[in-house]
């Protein structure tokens, strides 16, 4: 066999590896996310329901973001950085020299939990509001309206803030992440 074949091998079974990876994490984190969220939010008030629900939507949005960012980030920006020691240069060119797995974590696995996790919170909302103020017509088109607008609209002005300010953004989750490698290793 040639060298071509056996990489092509290697690499299709590191991507199965990676699927099954990505799959038994997404499946575990969604239903834990889902279990918790869904527990938490029965108990709540209308106004803590509505911010746990805006933050989830937000925290998907920051996360597309970082996604989008690290595929457009450009590794050469951060050598000059990593040579003079800077805090969390090595980091963050792993987190290029990854991007296709990075961004897969970050917009598909956590951006796709969040948006299942709205949908469902929005909906336990919309069962809130609609029993707090009396309101006897179905407004859960409304407020999936709204959750689907707020989170696609985030995304689209989050993919042009990535864009433009990826180094700055791979930067400061390049020092986020070894800040915790850190502390990590100090244990």
């Amino acid at each position: 066999m040639n060298n071509n074949t056996n990489r092509n091998k290697r690499g299709e079974k590191s991507n199965y590896k990676w699927f099954l990876t990505i799959f038994i994490t997404t499946f575990i984190l969604s239903l834990f996310f889902s279990y918790i969220s869904a527990i938490a939010i029965k108990d709540i008030s209308v106004i803590p329901a509505i911010i746990l629900l805006i933050v989830i939507i937000f925290v998907g949005i920051i996360f597309d973001i970082i996604g989008v960012a690290v595929t457009v980030g450009k590794e050469e920006n951060f050598h000059a950085m990593a040579s003079k020691k800077a805090k969390g240069a090595k980091t963050s060119i792993k987190l290029i020299k990854s991007s296709a797995k990075v961004a897969n974590i970050c917009a598909d696995v956590i951006g796709d939990i969040c948006g299942v996790l709205s949908g469902a919170i929005s909906a336990v909302v919309t069962l809130k509001i609609t029993a707090a103020f009396n309101i006897s017509f179905d407004i859960q088109f409304m407020m999936s309206a709204f959750v689907a607008s707020l989170t696609v609209g985030g995304k689209a002005i989050g993919k042009g803030i990535a864009q433009r300010n990826s180094t700055e953004i791979i930067a400061f989750c390049g020092k986020v992440l070894s800040f915790s490698e850190s502390s990590k290793n100090k244990e």
